[in-house]
């Protein structure tokens, strides 16, 4: 394991994380459900947030995957390590302020919602079940989309990660193929925010995916669709090839397909791995100011609630 980081270490990576996931789902949205050649004939190559695309959002508007992310995050912070503390002992009562949550996201008609995640809220709102049974239908990448609050909230306490990355999800996807990617994305991200280096990094990869063969991403087969496989992979495929954040997003996205999510889950990877300070700044500077300040102000938030479950151990 690396050595514990500094806290202005930690922040930096997680802020990093977190503002690349929403630079990359603000990049990928412009060229969401197009094909590479498309993407090529009207761009070239596309490496600027300009909007547009098929929901004809403003420039630096984000979509459901942030949006969605911050309702996760609120719901967290709202609850607070108690409700975590109680989680962690059985009580539905967090799972079911974060299924609350998902319904105001809903009723507040966000730019974009997939039919999985439109289908589990209004599940939980008309029924008040916390998961559906299995559906073979549940294997898209909403759920891992979403989860990096959860990561966040329970840095250092493997456990509670899992506990709450599953309620979380199972909320609206109820599938093992999301399960495995919501964890394995998550300690993933864990491990960069820990201040992993590449090649260990790697290697996790590597036993990863000979442990979930679903996954495997070599050799690449260019699918980068919102089933989670091909979102994995795409996401694995990219992160590995690329060192460089701009580097690395700018490929991922002109995958097109689901580049929102694509572009959000390696611009997180990305982010985690150069930290807040080495983001390009002509990306950043395009996000919309409110959702800039909505992720500063959860992600200094969620790493204290982190501390308040897990202290540092003096060394």
């Amino acid at each position: 394991m690396p050595e514990p980081l500094e806290p202005y270490d930690l922040h930096d990576r997680a802020l990093g994380a977190y503002l690349g996931f929403a630079i990359g789902d603000a990049l990928g949205a412009t060229v969401e459900f197009m094909r590479p050649r498309e993407i090529a004939q009207q761009y070239g190559v596309h490496r600027e947030i300009i909007g547009g695309g098929w929901l004809k959002l403003a420039s630096g508007q984000v979509t459901d995957d942030t949006t969605m992310s911050l309702a996760l995050g609120t719901a967290l912070l709202q609850g607070g390590s108690a409700a975590l503390m109680r989680h962690a002992q059985g009580d539905d009562t967090l799972v079911r302020r974060i299924g609350d949550t998902y319904v105001q996201w809903f009723k507040g008609k966000p730019v974009d919602c997939g039919n999985t995640c439109r289908r589990g809220i209004l599940r939980y709102l008309h029924e008040g079940t916390l998961e559906g049974s299995f559906n073979p239908g549940d294997g898209g990448n909403g759920a891992l989309m979403r989860n990096l609050p959860a990561v966040l909230a329970t840095l250092g306490d493997d456990a509670a990660f899992e506990r709450l990355s599953i309620a979380q999800a199972r909320l609206t996807h109820h599938h093992p193929l999301s399960d495995a990617a919501t964890l394995g994305m998550g300690r993933l991200l864990g491990l960069l925010l820990a201040g992993t280096d590449p090649v260990a990094a790697r290697l996790w990869i590597a036993q990863w995916v000979s442990d979930n063969p679903a996954f495997g991403f070599t050799p690449y087969r260019g699918r980068a669709t919102a089933y989670v496989v091909d979102t994995v992979q795409t996401v694995l495929h990219y992160w590995t090839l690329h060192d460089d954040f701009e580097d690395a997003l700018v490929a991922t996205v002109n995958q097109g397909d689901d580049a929102d999510t694509t572009g959000a889950l390696v611009g997180m990877l990305a982010g985690a791995r150069c930290g807040a300070a080495r983001l390009l700044q002509r990306w950043l500077h395009r996000l919309q100011p409110d959702t800039v300040r909505a992720i500063t102000a959860q992600t200094s938030g969620l790493l204290a609630l982190a501390r308040t479950l897990h202290p540092p151990q003096p060394t």
